[in-house]
């Protein structure tokens, strides 16, 4: 079927744009073209001048218009979701208007004519006419299989990138005007699987899963396998995955049905040996126990368990199939095993429970595959993976020439080799011991990392390609794993570009994937920019080495884990790299990664595209690793800076290390911590994030007593007596000083009501028009009782207030106006803060000052008071109530007094005389219990202390337990702290008029 015009015999249904296209004649581009080899499997550019490459800013060039109600039923609800949900703007939307120049209308066409595993791209030709707005032009896809049709669209979006990247390189605008290529592909493989690890703690959400799957089917994967050993509920068994988040049978039916939709069979993936332990350690199951992570075969409950097991994770899956792992079960055999049955060989004990457990698949109709590592490990009577690998280890005696039964499939997993041909024999090894059609799995390196390592998993999937696609190797079948070992620290979706390339190699019967076909299927597919995503793999390179292989281990560096978490005091690993530059590295890398990540404002699994960021908004995922790359700039050789002037009795040098490294690296840890928290909760369940986080905890834990203990030394300061000043966890922004000091409460016995505490304060003069307002960390304060406030009398120990604004004021019966500027000349972050209209005269609203935040202030409707809340406020950081004042008087932002006198005495020694009492705020840190103590004014008396979406900023208050203990290394601020409590809502008065210096400041 070959149709010459857009008509519904060639699978267009019309459309609402009917523009004719320019003339002249252009090039056509077809399939892909092959260059230079690269050391990481992806072949490189030979050009002497670079082209020009999109840029972020790029205006996306051409719409896709797919005709998804003139698409065959069994397409439609798969396109339509990847239309609605892709992450780049190429797509025109149902009834929406063209928002390029050029609009490439896309028609599907079910054909058996084309072979299985092909499929073909046409342009249908057009003729010549004026040039207009909008110039549309069609393609039809002609294509068997889904999975083809589904690869087909991916194909013209990379061909859509390709023509714009060409146009601008100088190439004719025809590409995208009057597009005439032909794209032509056929699958390698009958199967191109991928398999994700949801059973290291992280399991994958039912939209990370979708996401994935829609990624997936524009590549060309048509198998997805969800690796869960316990990950799944299994009724009447509620501690099998208890506190797992395992897949409930809903949630496995929508993932098939929305794969199915996608061209791609969901493959049930489970554990029948080893990698039990986590169900083996209830004791409910102590009797199913071999050893910790294998179960004990031979015993009729252990089957009677698996078959339940395999029933209730295939019942919501259409396919037949299942994998039934039995890999690394390493012990079997050896534990309660022997005990019970005596010692017999590890292979024939294997092989009686791989039988057992097929025979339960035959009697539900399905096909089972098994991992094949342990048949070569148990026949070398070796564990370590060189028994699987060791080229001259074959099994087949072993088996005692029985072999495995032909319907029971061997997956061939390799993550490691880059030499096709050590591939290629272990394959054959397979085949002699029955397995005609053996599996062979590559890795995305994702385990025991961040971040997935992008050149080691292309060179190792490149080599095992080729062996697969070589006449010795043959194999039908290839599967991308996941894993997530040692608690899944890594973001999956850091695996987008393996996933791709894997997928472009299933596509091709050549060795080497063109550079410039990946960059422009990635940034066309997933919305990435590939150049960003391999610099992000430096974080676990050095600088002057590149790709970073133990050529003894065939294993690539993570040493950006191992910077990471090893302790910041011993650092056992400095060593390692004291000779090498990683401050600079690491800081080069976080710069250009999180200025990658800025401009993506996006939201969504995979991040859906803006205005500000159209051509990569998956770029915006680089911010986990620019984040650690900036933690690991300041907590890299971070030793070696406290030893040197430790040694020297340098206590100057080691408290400006402190100062300017460990403090600057506290605050970067913490904003890793809290993006990676969200990071996860957005595409994982929540289960598994607690592992984590206790590493996060532990470190955050390390990391204050390195500096506490530093600071400590440095001030001849016994450690003890330390005040925490500058505690761990601290916004960006918030003035450190020696005056916020962190409190505990001591005593929770003594209750008040908030509400017996009023705003009002006495009846004030003139104003004049101009004032002195200082800015954070807050006003100033008189040390004369009854004296009130003015600005620049404060306590000698308070901070001096050396950043100050010119406030002009002009108050009259119907307006008040604030205008700001910087008394040094400078400029402030934001001017827009304004006063609301006053409705008498001789009324001032309080004054609000926010550096870089607007802020409105209420309206005054009584002479001579002083509204005490101001809002709306949108930040707690650098914002608080502040004073202004006259050359006669002063007049606080607050003041406060006790209308109950009796409680009053019972909960704070004031002198009934003094008119104003400012306040001390509690401002939350994020750890529980942590606070800081800040100028602030008291909590309005007419907010709720419990609603804390109305609490404005500046008032002073915090969640979490009641706070434990004022520091006692400052005995004059002892006797006028005190609570106010109101369930575990915290507030803090305190009487500056009555405070004298103390002895010590930290």
């Amino acid at each position: 079927m070959e149709p010459d015009s857009a008509d519904e015999s060639n699978g267009l249904s019309p459309m609402h744009i009917s523009t004719p296209t320019t003339s002249g004649t252009g090039t056509g581009e077809e399939g892909t073209a092959v260059m230079e080899t690269g050391g990481n499997g992806i072949a490189s550019r030979t050009e002497t001048h670079a082209p020009r490459a999109l840029h972020d800013t790029d205006p996306i060039a051409v719409n896709i218009a797919v005709d998804v109600a003139g698409a065959p039923e069994n397409l439609r609800e798969g396109l339509q979701q990847i239309v609605q949900n892709h992450n780049v703007a190429y797509f025109l939307q149902t009834g929406s208007r063209p928002t390029a120049t050029f609009v490439w209308q896309v028609g599907f066409v079910y054909s058996e004519e084309i072979n299985e595993g092909s499929y073909e791209v046409r342009c249908i030709p057009t003729a010549d006419g004026e040039v207009s707005e909008v110039q549309l032009s069609a393609m039809v896809v002609y294509y068997r299989r889904m999975t083809e049709a589904f690869r087909a669209l991916g194909q013209i979006l990379t061909a859509a990138r390709a023509a714009e990247r060409a146009v601008l390189n100088g190439g004719n605008e025809r590409l995208l005007s009057k597009p005439e290529f032909s794209i032509k592909e056929t699958a390698q493989f009958e199967t191109q699987t991928l398999m994700i690890d949801c059973s290291r703690n992280a399991v994958l959400g039912k939209q990370s899963v979708f996401a994935m799957l829609r990624n997936m089917a524009l590549m060309g994967y048509n198998m997805l396998q969800l690796y869960t050993e316990d990950t799944f509920k299994v009724s009447g068994e509620p501690f099998f995955g208890y506190l797992r988040g395992g897949y409930t049978q809903d949630e496995l039916k929508e993932i098939d049905d929305y794969a199915f939709n996608m061209g791609v069979e969901v493959v049930a993936c489970i554990q029948t040996l080893g990698h039990l332990g986590q169900m083996l350690q209830w004791p409910q199951y102590s009797g199913l126990r071999d050893t910790n992570e294998v179960i004990l075969c031979r015993l009729p409950e252990t089957y009677a368990l698996i078959e339940k097991l395999i029933t209730t994770v295939t019942a919501p899956l259409r396919s037949k199939r299942i994998h039934i792992g039995m890999d690394e079960a390493y012990g079997v055999g050896e534990g309660r095993f022997r005990s019970l049955f005596g010692a017999q060989e590890g292979t024939a004990v294997f092989v009686e429970h791989l039988d057992r457990v097929h025979e339960i698949c035959k009697r539900h109709g399905l096909r089972p595959m098994i991992w094949s590592d342990m048949l070569f490990c148990l026949a070398a009577k070796n564990n370590a993976l060189y028994a699987y690998y060791d080229q001259s280890n074959n099994p087949k005696d072993a088996l005692g020439g029985k072999g495995i039964p032909p319907d029971i499939d061997l997956v061939f997993w390799d993550y490691f080799h880059t030499i096709p041909e050590v591939y290629t024999r272990k394959i054959q090894q397979h085949r002699e011991l029955g397995c005609e059609n053996p599996w062979l799995a590559g890795s995305a390196w994702t385990h025991s990392r961040l971040w997935s390592y992008l050149p080691f998993s292309f060179e190792t999937n490149r080599a095992s390609l080729i062996a697969a696609k070589s006449p010795a190797g043959r194999v039908h079948n290839y599967m991308l794993t996941i894993w997530g070992d040692e608690g899944n620290e890594c973001d999956f979706f850091s695996a987008l570009p393996v996933m791709l390339y894997v997928a472009n190699h299933g596509y091709t019967d050549m060795t080497e994937i063109d550079v410039d076909f990946m960059e422009d299927s990635f940034a066309a597919i997933c919305g990435g920019s590939l150049g960003d995503w391999m610099f992000s793999c430096r974080i676990d390179e050095l600088p002057q080495n590149g790709n970073s292989v133990d050529v003894r281990s065939q294993l690539p560096s993570n040493m950006s884990k191992w910077i990471l978490w090893e302790d910041p005091m011993l650092s056992f690993m400095s060593p390692q790299y004291a000779s090498v530059d990683l401050d600079t590295h690491y800081t080069q890398i976080a710069d250009r990664l999180l200025d990658c990540a800025l401009s993506s404002t996006n939201s969504g699994i995979l991040q859906t595209t803006t205005v500000s960021h159209p051509r990569y908004p998956l770029n915006r995922l680089l911010r986990m690793p620019g984040l650690l790359a900036r933690v690991l700039s300041l907590k890299c050789n971070l030793r070696e800076r406290l030893v040197q002037p430790y040694k020297a009795g340098d206590r100057a040098a080691l408290l400006q290390v402190a100062e300017t490294r460990l403090r600057p690296l506290i605050e970067a840890q913490r904003e890793l911590w809290l993006y990676h928290r969200a990071r996860w909760h957005r595409i994982y369940k929540p289960f598994g994030w607690e592992t984590i986080e206790l590493r996060y905890g532990g470190l955050t834990a390390r990391l204050q007593t390195v500096y506490d203990r530093i600071v400590a030394y440095a001030m001849k300061q016994p450690y003890s007596l330390l005040r925490r000043s500058r505690a761990i966890g601290v916004t960006a922004g918030v003035s450190r000083h020696p005056a916020l000091l962190p409190y505990r409460s001591r005593n929770p016995s003594k209750v008040i009501d908030p509400s017996q505490f009023t705003g009002a304060i006495p009846q004030s003069s003139a104003f004049a028009n101009t004032a002195s307002v200082p800015l954070a960390p807050g006003p100033s304060m008189s040390t004369e009782e009854g004296s009130g406030l003015s600005v620049g009398n404060a306590p000698s120990w308070l901070p001096a207030i050396t950043n100050t604004v010119s406030a002009t004021m002009t108050t009259d019966a119907l307006s008040s106006s604030l205008a700001i500027s910087a008394t040094d000349g400078g400029s402030l972050d934001r001017t827009d803060v304004h006063a609301d209209v006053c409705s008498s005269a001789n009324t001032i609203p309080a004054t609000t000052v926010g550096l870089g935040w607007p802020v409105s202030v209420a309206t005054a409707t009584t002479a001579g008071t002083i509204p005490v809340c101001s809002g709306p406020l949108q930040s707690a950081d650098n914002v608080s109530l502040q004073n202004v004042t006259t050359s006669e008087q002063s007049v606080p932002v607050m003041t406060t007094f006790p209308q109950s006198s009796s409680q009053s005495s019972e909960s704070m020694a004031v002198n009934h005389n003094i008119t104003t009492i400012n306040a001390l705020g509690v401002r939350e840190l994020g750890g529980e219990g942590d606070f800081w103590l800040q100028p602030a004014p008291l909590l309005p008396p007419e907010l709720d202390p419990l609603d804390l979406n109305n609490i404005p900023t500046g008032a002073i208050g915090c969640l979490g337990e009641e706070v434990d203990e004022i520091i006692d290394s400052i005995p004059e601020l002892e006797e006028d702290l005190h609570c106010i409590y109101e369930n575990s809502y915290t507030c803090l008065m305190l009487d500056y008029s009555r405070v004298t210096a103390p002895s010590r400041i930290g």
